[in-house]
């Protein structure tokens, strides 16, 4: 059990790792002028859509991808075998990162072609969420609920 632990950890670990990688990647190619910036600067309409929906996309997937996480971990994934349990716990946590993932793009993508700073702040609220998702073997044991487990070994 302690090596799938370990595994798992690992490798929740290297996904969170690359969240943050391509997160900044991306940042450094629009500053390094690679792709495009200001597509949309001026377009008041452009503007408008952009920043209403980094918003609305912001204020509903942060909130979904924490919440969602924990009721599945309450209602679901805890009452299964331990096998099955990790497994699930997987997938969830790669749904969560994925998430906030794909909103952190979205909306330093908004900020760049608009260059209004309303996207920069919903991708700074998005990776401060993200700092509530670091995948560590206490935090798992804790949210599967194993502490005993590990105390007795």
């Amino acid at each position: 059990m302690e090596k799938e632990l370990k595994r798992l950890i690992r490798i929740l670990k290297a996904e969170y790792a690359l969240m943050w990688v391509l997160t900044v990647l991306l940042a450094a190619l629009y500053e390094c002028d690679i792709l495009p910036q200001g597509l949309f600067a001026g377009d008041a309409q452009m503007e408008y859509i952009m920043q209403v929906t980094s918003i609305l996309l912001t204020i509903c997937l942060i909130p979904l991808s924490l919440r969602l996480f924990n009721l599945s971990l309450t209602r679901y994934v805890s009452l299964l075998p331990l096998p099955e349990a990790l497994k699930s716990y997987r997938r969830w946590s790669e749904i969560r990162i994925a998430l906030l993932l794909v909103l952190a793009l979205i909306d330093l993508s908004a900020y760049y072609w608009t260059m209004n700073t309303t996207g920069l702040l919903c991708a700074g609220m998005t990776v401060i969420a993200s700092l509530f998702c670091i995948p560590s073997k206490q935090r798992l044991l804790n949210e599967l609920q194993l502490s005993d487990i590990s105390k007795q070994q």
